[in-house]
């Protein structure tokens, strides 16, 4: 997935018009051919309606290149999409709603949000592979912010006043792997070894600081490093990496994180941490990760803050 355009030159020239952007998504939907997601026949005619619209010679389902992704149902034109998927996916440091409706000439403040947030939906992979072999685990914390102020947290493990984050790192060779991070609710054993249970691959061996809540890991080695005079980043200095560089990225762009759709800025984060070597696979692993169900509306969106 890795073909991305690297400059907007290139991407004008590759991405001229709608009709170009469906051709290069239909390549990317049945690279083997089209097979009809109703009958499964691998035959269909291609019908002049709009963009791209393929009718199965079998059963007669019509089939639009973008059903069932992130563009599904959607007004915009498709350009409109590949640009900003293109913006979002080469900024490195991610691109705000405004400015994304500023870039693409947007009427719409709510526009560009939701289109923003589609894109940051197509983000996870819900089939994605967990992390395995050596993994470094340990907690975190962000100051909750209310509208105006952030309000003063307590030190050490108290949630008052935090927003409480997990965090997961592989360790390849003598490097940081892929990342996870995850919002939580506090830091007992039931939660901290959900997020593990969920992250890591079974027999995989996990590195923590000695917290009481990962006593009771299951399906995998536990390997804990009591953090006594020694500093933690000393010991995990992989995951306090991530986690600085995920402060640090928060606060850079987004001036600080509140809780609502915390969960998907963290996706964000995590989704260019594990791209860092390859940004310009991102913006074809983006559209390809729209394929699967990540239709939902303003309102639907909106009710989760």
């Amino acid at each position: 997935m890795g073909d991305g355009p690297r400059s907007l030159r290139e991407f004008e020239t590759r991405f001229p018009d709608d009709l170009a952007c469906a051709r290069w998504l239909l390549a990317k939907r049945w690279p083997d051919g089209f097979r009809c997601p109703a009958c499964g026949h691998d035959h269909g005619w291609e019908l002049g309606r709009g963009v791209v619209l393929i009718e199965c010679t079998r059963c007669h389902k019509q089939t639009s290149v973008t059903a069932g992704t992130v563009m599904h149902r959607s007004h915009l034109p498709l350009k409109v999409w590949f640009m900003a998927t293109w913006l979002v996916a080469t900024h490195k440091n991610g691109i705000s709603a405004r400015q994304l409706g500023l870039q693409l000439g947007l009427g719409s403040y709510k526009t560009a949000w939701l289109l923003l947030q589609k894109l940051r939906r197509a983000m996870v992979d819900p089939e994605r592979a967990p992390l395995r072999g050596l993994v470094e685990v340990d907690e975190t914390s962000l100051p909750l912010r209310t509208k105006n102020t952030p309000i003063t947290a307590k030190p050490g493990r108290s949630d008052e006043g935090r927003l409480l984050l997990a965090g997961a790192v592989e360790i390849v060779g003598k490097g940081p792997g892929r990342a996870r991070l995850a919002v939580i609710e506090d830091y007992s054993a039931t939660t901290l070894g959900g997020f593990v249970g969920g992250n890591v691959q079974a027999g995989s061996t996990v590195v923590s600081d000695g917290w009481s809540g990962y006593a009771r890991l299951k399906e995998v080695k536990h390997d804990p490093k009591v953090v006594g005079p020694m500093a933690a980043h000393v010991v995990l200095p992989w995951i306090h990496r991530v986690f600085a560089n995920a402060k640090r990225w928060a606060m850079g762009v987004y001036h600080g994180l509140r809780a609502p759709h915390l969960q998907r800025y963290l996706d964000e984060f995590v989704f260019r941490f594990n791209r860092r070597r390859t940004p310009q696979a991102a913006f074809a692993s983006l559209l390809g990760l729209a394929l699967t169900h990540n239709h939902a509306s303003y309102h639907m969106l909106i009710s989760q803050t």
